[in-house]
């Protein structure tokens, strides 16, 4: 049966309903022979809940991703803060040893010039006295 009119004459012309019963049977068997795929076709409902199941799961995941990323930017601003207070107490032990550093050499440069300015002051008043 090849078109939809044969089948209508196949019916019309069956004796008693189990005959036409049969003749609706093999248009099935045919119809399933020829498109074996017709039983997962999707539908335009399927399409339609299939289209609102991902929606809600993109949002879902939408919202996740949200509450992760605010969660990690938070962990990174408090290890931000963290990090500023270790440099900054590391810049105040630096601070702290170069000022010992110069006074140090402040102090030894003191040790030095004291006494050669006294020597030198020496000097000048013998080379007055000479004159």
């Amino acid at each position: 049966m090849a078109s939809v009119v044969e089948l209508y004459e196949a019916l019309a012309s069956a004796p008693d309903d189990r005959a036409r019963a049969r003749v609706i049977a093999e248009a099935f068997e045919r119809l399933e022979e020829r498109y074996p795929h017709l039983p997962d076709l999707a539908t335009q409902q399927h399409l339609r809940e299939t289209e609102l199941r991902l929606q809600r799961e993109i949002e879902q995941v939408r919202a996740n991703l949200t509450l992760q990323i605010e969660q990690l930017r938070g962990e990174v601003q408090s290890q931000i803060e963290q990090l500023r207070g270790e440099v900054q107490s590391q810049i105040e032990r630096l601070r702290g040893e170069v000022k010992t550093d110069i006074e140090r050499s402040r102090n030894a440069l003191l040790a030095w010039l004291i006494p050669l300015m006294l020597a030198q002051v020496g000097a000048i008043a013998a080379l007055v006295k000479l004159l």
